[in-house]
């Protein structure tokens, strides 16, 4: 494939995502599964491209109100200069003439001629701006300074100084626009942690223990999907950040108990549950979309474990009646996403300020409605990948004050003493610029026997 032809590409998939919410990877992989002849150089690149223009847009908008004097554009239009002026600003190995040039010839296939001057015009207007950009100044409007230069919306850029102060909210929100790395989640059922480590590096791939998670291994740059190397495919590894290893390891199950996982998704927390009880016992895996539950199902099988019963169902829609009692409980609940912008940037364009008291609204009802599974005695855990107070926080203290047959109990001393630096009072709560990992919230609490 020609490298105009990747821009092409990237240009579709960003269009799509800027008309209709989609997941960027789930769309990368499927453009790419249908291209298996794409070289590896090229394969980076559109991934560069598509994963860059999302992290950076706030940024790249600005540039455009600058070189346009605010003109309005079709989102299009938009799309393409942002591609253009991402290779522009931030790709130094793709030379800015030669950016300008493909970003063209890609608007002229897309939008005809027009389009295509309109797109010269403006690219080679940044091209003699140089260093002569019209920065916000830090002094003047802290807000407009942190959303330009590190790439957030405005009004998260308002929240993050209102909690931190400046130069913590510049550390999260830069944080945020560092790509991760890949961490995967040993199997000791199948294999041991030195034995994956020791299979990557005779590949020449960087390899090493995890500094807080004892079967977890950070990986270096990869010249290879790690989904269809032989660690994975044989079941030895699972692709999950140390952040989210925690979340299973705070449920603490026990082999031959019975574990309720609402919000079950792809099973990457349901399968760490299952090979924590040494795939003895039984876990009820709860999602309201059938397509997750069988790539669950797949994700299950390959890691050797037959202890997983799915259940398609609304959470709010289950009966402990029909169920039974669970000795664990653990609520993964739907949340704003901002612990994972690393891996998704898009979702900083699909929130608003509102985002988190409605989100927040959710998880207290989808936590009461968990607790109710609970038998006596057991064990019930609620857990967001977001950073707001009001999602994390303020859920689990309003479920400890709502409830005095709940015993809120410290989430960090049943984690390894290596996880402890993730304390925050009685909950963990993990952050990119702290610790590298994707940032969650974990809190745990006992039924009163």
């Amino acid at each position: 494939m020609m490298m105009d032809d990747v821009r092409s590409l990237a240009y579709r998939l960003l269009l799509q995502m800027e008309k209709r919410a989609a997941c960027p990877d789930r769309l990368l992989r499927v453009a790419l599964g249908r291209r298996s002849s794409l070289e590896p150089r090229d394969r980076a690149l559109l991934t560069e491209l598509v994963y860059g223009v999302l992290r950076w847009r706030q940024r790249l908008d600005w540039h455009l109100e600058v070189l346009t004097a605010g003109k309005r554009l079709d989102a299009d239009v938009r799309v393409l200069l942002r591609l253009g002026l991402y290779q522009i600003l931030f790709l130094e190995r793709v030379p800015a003439h030669a950016a300008v040039h493909a970003t063209v010839e890609v608007a002229k296939v897309a939008r005809g001629q027009r389009t295509a001057g309109l797109v010269n015009a403006v690219l080679r207007r940044a091209l003699r701006m140089e260093e002569r950009w019209p920065w916000p100044k830090p002094e003047e409007n802290a807000v407009q300074w942190l959303s330009v230069l590190t790439s957030h919306p405005v009004w998260f850029a308002e929240y993050a100084l209102k909690r931190w102060g400046f130069e913590e909210a510049r550390a999260v929100l830069s944080a945020n626009n560092d790509p991760a790395g890949t961490t995967c989640r040993v199997n000791p059922l199948k294999a041991h942690r030195d034995q994956v480590i020791q299979w990557f590096r005779e590949r020449n791939i960087t390899a090493e223990p995890s500094p807080f998670v004892p079967t977890a291994v950070r990986l270096g740059p990869l010249r290879m999907d790690v989904v269809q190397s032989e660690p994975f495919e044989q079941g030895w590894i699972q692709v999950q950040d140390e952040a989210s290893q925690m979340v299973a390891m705070v449920v603490q199950p026990q082999p031959e108990g019975r574990v309720l996982d609402l919000c079950a998704g792809f099973g990457g927390k349901t399968t760490h549950l299952g090979i924590l009880m040494r795939n003895r016992g039984e876990i009820v895996a709860v999602d309201r979309d059938a397509w997750k539950l069988e790539e669950l199902h797949e994700n299950a099988r390959r890691q050797g474990l037959d202890c997983v019963r799915t259940v398609q169902a609304d959470v709010m829609e289950l009966n402990p009646k029909a169920t039974g009692l669970f000795d664990c409980v653990l609520v993964d609940a739907p949340c704003t996403g901002f612990g994972v912008l690393r891996r998704n940037p898009d979702i900083k364009w699909r929130r608003g300020a509102r985002s988190p008291y409605r989100a927040s609204l959710t998880q207290k009802a989808f936590l009461r409605q968990a607790a109710r599974f609970v038998r006596r005695g057991g064990i019930l855990v609620y857990a967001t990948c977001t950073v707001f107070e009001l999602e994390n926080q303020g859920v689990a203290d309003d479920f400890t004050q709502a409830f005095s047959e709940w015993v809120r109990e410290s989430a960090a001393e049943v984690l390894p003493e290596s996880c402890r630096s993730a304390a925050m009072g009685p909950y963990v709560a993990t952050w990119p610029h702290r610790h590298g990992t994707d940032g969650f919230f974990i809190a745990r609490w006992r039924r009163r026997a």
